[in-house]
Order: C-alpha cells, then sequence, then structure tokens
C-alpha cells in the first residue's frame, strides 16, 4: 500500500490514544460505522500495540496504523501488531529504513523545507505536516507549494472540526489528521453514539 492511498478513504485520519485495551474494538468499530476507515492509533500509551492488534484483527474492514513512531524498533512493533501504515511525528533515515524492511508503509512528519527534502531524497511524496498549526499552517503548506509541487501533505495538530475544510482546499493537502473524532471523556465513558456522529461530521467534511 501507498500511503497516498489512505486518502482515498475520506478526508479525516483520526489521531487515536487509547488507554484501555477494552476501548480500541468498540472505538473503531464506531469511527467505520460513522464511515471513517483509516484508524491512527498512536503509540503514547502502554496499551497501544495491544489496541491495534485488538482492531486488526476485530474490525477487519478498519485500516488501521500506528502513530507516533519515533526509533527503528518501533517499526517492526507495530508490523508485528497488525499495523498497515506508519505515521511519525518527525524523519530520520533510520527509520525509513526501518520501516523500508518491516515492509510499513510510512507517513513521516515535516515542518520544514530541509525536512521536505530529507524525507524526499528517501523517495517519500506524501508527508504530514507536523505540528501544522504551530508550524505556519495554511500560510506555510502555500509557501511549500511553490518549491515543492510534487509532494502531497496531511497536516496534523491543532486542526478542528471548523479549520478542516480550509486546510482541505489547499491543493496540496489531500488529508487532515485530527484528535477532534475520538474526545477522551467519549471514549472513557464508552460513549459510542458520539464517536460514530463524529465521524459522520468528518467524513462529510468538504474542501
Amino acid at each position: 500500500m501507498n500511503t497516498l492511498e489512505l486518502a482515498d478513504h475520506g478526508p479525516v485520519i483520526p489521531v487515536i490514544v487509547l488507554h484501555r485495551v477494552q476501548d480500541a474494538v468498540p472505538m473503531a468499530r464506531a469511527l467505520v460505522e460513522g464511515g471513517v476507515k483509516v484508524l491512527e492509533v498512536t503509540l503514547r500509551t502502554p496499551a497501544a500495540l495491544a489496541c491495534i492488534e485488538a482492531i486488526a484483527r476485530e474490525v477487519p474492514e478498519a485500516i488501521v496504523g500506528a502513530g507516533t513512531l519515533r526509533v527503528a524498533a518501533d517499526a517492526q512493533a507495530a508490523k508485528n501488531a497488525g499495523s498497515r501504515f506508519a505515521v511519525s511525528p518527525g524523519y530520520t533515515a533510520a527509520l525509513g529504513a526501518a520501516c523500508r524492511e518491516a515492509q510499513l508503509p510510512l507517513l513521516p512528519g515535516v515542518a520544514s523545507a530541509s525536512e521536505v527534502m530529507a524525507a524526499m531524497a528517501d523517495g517519500l511524496q506524501f508527508l504530514k505536516f507536523f505540528p501544522a498549526t504551530a508550524a505556519g499552517g495554511i500560510p506555510m503548506l502555500k509557501a511549500l507549494a511553490g518549491p515543492f509541487p510534487d509532494i502531497a501533505f496531511c497536516p496534523t495538530g491543532g486542526i478542528t472540526v471548523e479549520t478542516a475544510p480550509q486546510f482541505l482546499a489547499l491543493p496540496n493537502v489531500k488529508v487532515c489528521g485530527g484528535s477532534w473524532l475520538t474526545p477522551q471523556a467519549a471514549v472513557d465513558a464508552g460513549d459510542w453514539a458520539q464517536i460514530t456522529r463524529l465521524a459522520k461530521a468528518a467524513s462529510a467534511l468538504r474542501a
């Protein structure tokens, strides 16, 4: 799979933080019911890999990936858990090599022209722009479009349901990443209906 294919499944990729394995499957099913198939489960908690494994096993209609990969060892761990893609906050050649070895498509994070060039040097052309709002937002993405017309972006970080359409209107933005689809309070309460509603609203976003 090419990571750019992830954008074919909808305008928003949820950035998910899970603390309890028992929440993983019902949350994934709620998102899928709302039309959101691509799920990024971040490796920010001890439960993350087990959550990915549970989703991969029990919600096959979802395309689950691992986020917040930082070191080479994360790549194989994510692959072993059933991840179909990986997302990183930044990029290193070592992480890129580890993902290639694990045959795990990588969406690497960049925040500057130099970082874009480093990712390009390793053959990557679909990049996560992170942290999107703090790193310059829409003006920065417009500026990057000049020297990098062949690069597509997934801006993530500080984007809301209100601002997402403005990002999606940019020609070099294919999809946005957002954490608003899985608010912690809703996950803790098991309010899967709310998550389905949020997923439906995100699926309906148009530039």
